[in-house]
């Protein structure tokens, strides 16, 4: 993989457990040998963090289009700001969360999915996207009581549809996640680690 930068999204229900899993991994794939850096959506940012003080809590949610068009922003200062640069490094760059999050989200609230990719050209196609998949039931126990505006089971059920139909066209591998954290762990870095031996 010398001189060509990986770049891989974990993607999921809320509470399915991908910033663990984000964590896990890329710490697997450093003790591996592997140049990996994690990252997050939304980022780190100027608009990253507008959306987590602004957007994600409240009474209720913003319009879609409205999120669709702030996390396309986003994206591109993430895309621009650390992900291209981490793969011009070489690096493997592992995201909680990309593009299919605004698909499944935005897309489930009733948005196009033709025009939520088109307001994201501008993304980086990930080279794998895995979809943590846990039942919607579950992930909403598991949520704290102070929840964002998109952590209600309907809204979840919905996500979980769209996530899904990008599963049966290919886009995303699914993982099982409502095993133990550890079978997750190892599930995924077989995922990973055969890709990276066939990208050899």
């Amino acid at each position: 993989m010398a001189n060509k930068g990986v770049f891989i999204c974990l993607e999921g229900l809320d509470g399915c457990g991908k910033t663990t899993q984000t964590r896990i991994l890329t710490k697997r794939l450093r003790n591996e040998g592997y140049g990996a850096v994690s990252t997050a959506e939304p980022s780190r940012g100027r608009i990253g963090q507008f959306i987590r003080k602004c957007c994600l809590h409240g009474d209720k949610r913003l319009p879609p289009v409205v999120e669709a068009l702030l996390f396309a922003a986003d994206r591109f200062e993430h895309v621009n700001n650390e992900v291209l640069p981490a793969l011009k490094e070489g690096k493997i760059v592992v995201s909680d969360r990309y593009v299919y999050s605004s698909l499944a989200y935005q897309g489930a609230a009733g948005l196009d999915l033709k025009w939520i990719e088109m307001v994201n050209e501008h993304a980086v196609r990930p080279d794998l996207a895995v979809f943590i998949d846990v039942d919607p039931e579950t992930v909403i126990g598991r949520l704290k009581p102070k929840k964002s505006v998109m952590e209600d089971l309907q809204t979840q059920r919905e996500v979980r549809k769209v996530y899904l139909k990008f599963v049966e066209k290919g886009d995303l591998t699914r993982i099982d996640g409502n095993k133990s954290e550890s079978e997750v762990a190892e599930t995924i870095f077989q995922v990973i680690a055969a890709f990276l031996e066939k990208a050899n």
